[in-house]
Parts: structure tokens; sequence; C-alpha cells
């Protein structure tokens, strides 16, 4: 079953009033006018693939009417034409789960909300992967650089015209193919510091 007629099938099971609510006639007016134009022509995508929920009505009156009802509970539905029809539509993860919960489909917010962490941070690791692997590119295409120049001043004998600590450094590089410069610089100091000590 998709994940739109579920909630559909969730939605058709709520009762039309409730006379025991907390709420206030007019919102649980409000909340059964939208309940009632999602089922008749809703839809809500598979969360796994894009977020996106829509409805259609076949006048702009009715549309703008009950944007205006949903825009009253916080939500930024927008509006636009689809063919001959008007669709008020959300793309946005948390409006949408916050509709779901306007619409009282409890089972479906807490699967929604569901996806959507194990989607972010499926996203959010990807990103790191992606940052760190950009990241050692960077680090090797700079080291492959450094050795290629490093070898060019050796061949033209003009290495040995470097300062001190740029050949220490250079000498470091060639050692070390994979380490940062950050890395090489510790290095460095390290042996630096170890040459003071001794003398």
């Amino acid at each position: 079953m998709s994940f739109s007629l579920s909630v559909r099938e969730e939605l058709l099971e709520l009762k039309m009033w409730d006379n025991n609510s907390n709420l206030k006639q007019d919102e649980q007016l409000a909340r059964l006018l939208i309940r009632e134009s999602f089922i008749k022509k809703g839809f809500i995508n598979d969360p796994n693939k894009d977020y996106h929920l829509e409805i259609l009505f076949k006048s702009k009156k009715k549309a703008d009417e009950l944007k205006e009802i949903i825009s009253n509970f916080g939500i930024d539905i927008k509006e636009t034409k689809k063919g001959t029809n008007y669709m008020l539509y959300l793309k946005d993860g948390e409006e949408i789960s916050s509709f779901l919960a306007l619409m009282g489909a409890a089972k479906a917010v807490l699967k929604f909300e569901e996806i959507r962490v194990i989607k972010e941070t499926r996203n959010n690791v990807n990103r790191l992967v992606n940052c760190e692997t950009a990241n050692l590119n960077k680090t090797i295409n700079a080291a492959v650089k450094q050795i290629e120049d490093i070898n060019k001043l050796k061949q033209s004998k003009k290495f040995d015209m470097l300062p001190d600590n740029l050949k220490e450094l250079a000498t470091l590089r060639l050692e070390n193919p994979d380490s940062t410069y950050g890395e090489l610089r510790k290095d460095a100091f390290k042996t630096n510091r170890k040459i003071r000590s001794k003398s």
C-alpha cells in the first residue's frame, strides 16, 4: 500500500466530529474541512523519495479559501495552477509533518518522521564523506605538486640554495607524501626542538 493511500485510510477511520475534543468548535470544523479536502483530492508522495503533498481543486476560490484556513494554523502552503485545476502544495518535510498532525493522522506522522530522520542522517553522513573526500583530494593534489616542485629544484641544483627551514620542510614532504601541511609543520617543529635540546 502506498504512503498516500495509508494516510487516506487513517483519516477515514477518524471520527467526523469529536464531542469530547478540547478544541474550539470553529477549529475542529477547520480541521475537518482540511481533512475532507485531502481525502477527496489529496496526495502525498512516498517520503523515501521526495517530500511532496498536494490537494487539487477545480476552482481557484475553493483553493484560496482552504489556503487561508491552513495558513491560520501556521503552515505556509503554496498555490499554483496544474492543468485546468488549482493546486495547494507543500515540499518541506517539517511543514508536511505539521500538516499530517493537523489532520489528525498520528500514525502517518510517526512513519513520516521515522523516514525523515533516517533520510537526513544518511544525507548528513554522505555530506561528511564527500567533504572528507574533497579535503583528502586537496591534500593529495597539493602534496603531489609540492613533491614535483621539490624534485625540480633538486634537478636544477637550486635545492641547496633554500634556507635550512625550507629544506627541512621539503625533506619532510618527500618522506611523508600523505601528510597535510599542518602535520609537516608539527614534525618540523618537533625536529627543531630535538636539535636545540641536544646542542
